[in-house]
């Protein structure tokens, strides 16, 4: 068997893998295998020295890569316009298993992925290697940014009687490179003890300022759920997320999390763990030694 036909093989198990654990309700690992697939797809159509697919194939393969994005947001209910749904995704299967032979038009009205990605869980680890030697912010070519979307965050629940609810506002975040990073924003999310989402996915706008070893957001992100309904086991996660230039993807560079025992109003400071993400608190690597954190603020609203 050639090598392309053992790649297009792969492709097609773990499409057919995500597809599969979408079906048992496994969401969390669905979203992995979509977006890891994804990424493979993606790097296939931008790599310029392959011959092994022609420009009409590497643009049905961004096409499926955009279908998985879509079916993984939707998962995610983050920023998702309007559902992908499973059964749609699953007509691509043929597609991806015959893509050398494929010749009908694609089945649905959508465009390849952008260059500009955030990258799958765990994909940045192969392709982040020179993290100490990147280019400080302001060096190269300023197209390379095009400009962020502001943030998604939302507002503030309705109060329940005898409920409360938390505002966290995040302060700064201290990191040893601090001015060298470009468009950082957070990600909030809360998650149970397995790792799946409770509530949609907040981003925060990019930060206002930068100095010495801090970036400072001065943002209120508020929490999409009552503090009693937060199943025991919950955890509040902040990942820190960046833009690399030189590699053109949006990458994250640490994460912190807050659990349920730490839920109390006035000022909090939390480590920082080396990435990637681990949503299930299993395997935490502290990211530095140096006397660097996340700070918040907490504030709690109970309607009496």
């Amino acid at each position: 068997m050639s090598d392309v036909n053992k790649t297009i093989q792969k492709w097609h198990a773990s499409f057919k893998k995500g597809t599969d654990f979408d079906s048992w309700g496994q969401l969390v690992e669905a979203i992995d295998e979509y977006q890891i697939l994804a990424r493979q797809l993606q790097k296939e159509v931008q790599n310029s020295n392959s011959s092994d697919f022609t420009e009409e194939q590497k643009k049905t393969l961004g096409k499926i890569a955009t279908c998985l994005e879509m079916r993984s947001a939707s998962l995610q209910c983050t920023q998702s316009q309007e559902e992908f749904k499973l059964e749609d995704l699953k007509k691509l299967e043929t597609i991806i298993k015959n893509i050398l032979s494929h010749n009908k038009e694609f089945p649905f009205d959508v465009q390849p992925v952008p260059l500009r990605k955030i990258l799958a869980p765990g994909e940045e680890e192969d392709l982040d290697l020179e993290e100490e030697e990147d280019a400080p912010a302001g060096a190269g070519s300023t197209e390379a940014f095009p400009p962020r979307a502001p943030g998604t965050l939302l507002p503030r629940l309705p109060s329940e009687p005898g409920m409360t609810l938390l505002t966290l506002k995040i302060e700064k975040i201290g990191l040893k490179d601090a001015g060298q990073c470009i468009d950082p924003y957070v990600t909030v999310s809360v998650k149970d003890v397995n790792g799946v989402d409770l509530n949609p996915a907040q981003d925060t706008p990019v930060a206002t300022r930068k100095e010495d070893t801090y970036i400072h957001f001065s943002v209120d992100v508020e929490i999409q759920r009552h503090i009693e309904k937060l199943p025991k086991g919950a955890a509040i996660f902040f990942e820190f997320k960046h833009y690399k230039p030189k590699k053109r993807f949006t990458s994250t560079k640490c994460f912190a999390f807050m659990e349920m025992d730490e839920i109390k109003p006035g000022p909090i400071v939390i480590e920082l763990y080396k990435k990637p993400t681990d949503f299930k608190r299993k395997k935490l690597q502290l990211l530095t030694k140096k006397p660097l954190y996340l700070h918040l603020h907490q504030t709690l609203h109970k309607d009496n």
